[in-house]
């Protein structure tokens, strides 16, 4: 069982958003997904009641119950569990990090959330977590400087995931219908970006397991 989380120490930055529509694409490709929903807002939860559909579970845990929670999951022969955290530096965010094997930094191409993409780093490193950054909610390609910027900033911080993720109607709209943007318009751009994104982490997942394996070879 694969366990990866959206972590940030800054709000609005598509955590939630990004989660739905991941886990869809990648049960599409017939991953058994389970979703948990550390934000005390609980954005997932209501999107899973929006759904009315029980293929995709959301439940909302906090910290004290992750580790047993996960456990449970992986008898259950769940294969991918995405985390979904605050906004904000908080117990649930550090149990997320600690749990995962790979922790996604999503950051809008603007100052305020790449200094905050820096704080989450620097907690990630003294974890020794991996991560990655992804450039979210990015404007049109008219403005791609600002966008070469953000992704340089983030490049010098650490790995960016790609593709970046365009800030498009879809995303939002299918969020508010329960829904994947892999569901709501299969042949848009979105579902594409959204596609490609799952199988950029399926390929990093896949490689970090390798690496641990030869590590463990090694000793």
């Amino acid at each position: 069982m694969r366990i990866v989380s959206l972590v940030t120490q800054k709000g609005g930055s598509g955590k939630s958003t990004i989660a739905s529509s991941l886990a869809v694409a990648a049960a599409e490709t017939g991953e058994r997904v389970f979703i948990i929903d550390m934000d005390p807002q609980q954005s997932l939860v209501r999107w899973f009641k929006t759904r009315n559909e029980a293929d995709l579970p959301v439940e909302a845990i906090g910290p004290a119950k992750l580790k047993a929670a996960l456990a449970a999951l992986e008898k259950s022969g769940i294969s991918l569990v995405i985390i979904d955290t605050p906004g904000t530096d908080s117990p649930a965010t550090e149990a997320a990090m600690r749990a995962s094997e790979l922790c996604f930094i999503p950051a809008r191409p603007n100052a305020f959330d790449l200094w905050a993409s820096e704080t989450t780093r620097k907690t990630l490193k003294a974890l020794n977590k991996p991560f990655v950054f992804l450039l979210n909610q990015c404007p049109p390609s008219q403005q791609s400087a600002r966008i070469d910027e953000g992704a340089k900033a983030l490049e010098a911080m650490g790995g960016l995931i790609t593709p970046m993720i365009t800030q498009r109607v879809d995303y939002q709209e299918a969020a508010r219908h329960g829904l994947g943007v892999t569901e709501l318009s299969p042949n848009g751009y979105a579902a594409e970006e959204m596609r490609k994104l799952w199988l950029s982490l399926k390929r990093r997942l896949a490689k970090q397991k390798a690496e641990r394996a030869g590590a463990k070879k090694a000793a």
